[in-house]
């Protein structure tokens, strides 16, 4: 079955989907790989496109989440709303003999991932932030769809149904807000790269990966790995011991996020920032990287003052990962706009996207290109034009920056 039939069959009728959806086979990667991986993906570019690009306000006021943050933010929502969805399934599991119903986690992950449709495409309403409110009302549809399948999925007598998706509710939400603090850990202030294209690959290999590829590399979800931190976290969970429950939950989300490139070398982005910029002399430089659950990244940014003139230049990348930010087609994304206070818009130059951005008054000013290996260069200036952004930024040797070679992990 088509995954648009499938989605159009749970919405408008569900206990008529739930039965075929049980009798059918698969497990955890073919979930993700045919199902989740599309659906996550809705909610997390409507809310970049719509926040970054869009922009939220009213009555000639806008505000925008920076390209950079915004780009972050979208990734590790992705990554996070499918971390979710294995471990709401795993409560659901655990609950059904509370209920008279039957332990299954294939069935506990089907009625999560299919139940969720609504909450996912009703996502779709991120890409105009003054709608983003129908997207909860969307998501509340969810409740309904998980209602109709308790019964059928977990085999609980259809009297305690109600009850069952009640607590499975509240327990997501429990589990919604520590992922959320978990996120925190992700959030940098500068942004990530955006490669030119990125697909889903099938499942492959004797782990049973499903496998997204990248320009920078690949992510693969490795739901063996995932499997067998789920039975750590159950058993800790029962030991009552939270720091081992801890240590398995960050041990699934790093084989949620596994990437086989490492980041460009921090030391080899901190040599691209020059000494001096014209007239403005470099007060501090920094660089660095890590690794944090599988995601790695690399950055270097440096700030540069002549007088009242202050200016911000950086370069970061996200190793493979970052590629996945090519699901949001941002490439393919122009945009123009004017106010009577300031000046911005977004455009391609051969195979780099360039987003410029510039108040009126002088005031402050910033200027960001992703380049065709998804590293991306920003300067942000005070009493600073775009114009010399533009020469800062193409000064570095965007050529050299775009060659650059990312090692195998």
């Amino acid at each position: 079955m088509s995954l648009i039939q499938r989605v159009q069959d749970i919405l408008l009728k569900p206990k008529e989907t739930w039965p075929i959806i049980a009798g059918e086979g698969g497990d955890t990667a073919s979930i993700y790989t045919n199902y989740l991986i599309y659906l996550a993906a809705i909610p997390a570019i409507a809310s970049f496109i719509g926040l970054s690009l869009i922009g939220a306000g009213g009555f000639g006021f806008s505000v925008r989440v920076p390209i950079m943050s915004g780009l972050v933010q979208m990734v590790v929502s992705f990554v996070l709303s499918l971390v979710m969805v294995f471990v709401l399934a795993l409560i659901v599991d655990a609950l059904a003999p509370t209920f008279n119903g039957t332990k299954s986690q294939l069935s506990a992950l089907k009625l999560v991932a299919y139940g969720s449709t609504a909450g996912f495409v009703g996502g779709i309403f991120g890409l105009i932030p003054s709608l983003s409110i129908l997207g909860l009302v969307a998501g509340l549809y969810s409740i309904y769809l998980i209602y109709t399948g308790v019964p059928v999925m977990m085999k609980c007598p259809p009297e305690k149904a109600g009850a069952y998706t009640a607590v499975v509710i509240v327990c997501g939400i429990v589990a919604a807000v520590i992922l959320g603090a978990v996120s925190a850990v992700f959030m940098p202030s500068a942004g990530m790269r955006l490669g030119a294209g990125a697909g889903v690959g099938s499942i492959g290999g004797k782990d049973s990966n499903v496998t997204i590829s990248t320009p920078g590399g690949e992510m693969k979800i490795d739901t063996a790995k995932m499997e067998a931190m789920a039975k750590q976290m159950e058993e800790a969970s029962k030991s009552g011991d939270p720091a081992a429950a801890g240590k398995a939950a960050g041990a699934m989300l790093g084989a949620m996020t596994r990437t086989n490139a490492a980041p460009i070398a921090s030391a080899d982005l901190k040599a691209l920032l020059p000494e001096t910029i014209g007239d403005l002399k470099r007060e501090s430089i920094e660089s660095g990287g890590g690794d944090v659950a599988g995601i790695g990244g690399s950055s270097a940014k440096a700030a540069y003052v002549a007088g009242e003139k202050r200016l911000r230049l950086s370069v970061v990348d996200l190793g493979g990962l970052g590629g996945m930010a090519a699901l949001a087609g941002w490439a393919n994304v122009t945009s123009d706009r004017e106010t009577p206070t300031e000046v911005e818009k977004t455009y391609k130059a051969g195979n780099r996207t360039i987003h410029e951005k510039q108040r009126k008054d002088g005031g402050s000013s910033e200027y960001t290109v992703l380049l065709a290996n998804g590293v991306v260069v920003e300067a942000q200036g005070d009493r600073v034009d775009v114009a010399a952004l533009k020469s800062v930024v193409e000064g570095i040797d965007l050529g050299k920056v775009e060659s650059l070679k990312r090692a195998a992990k």
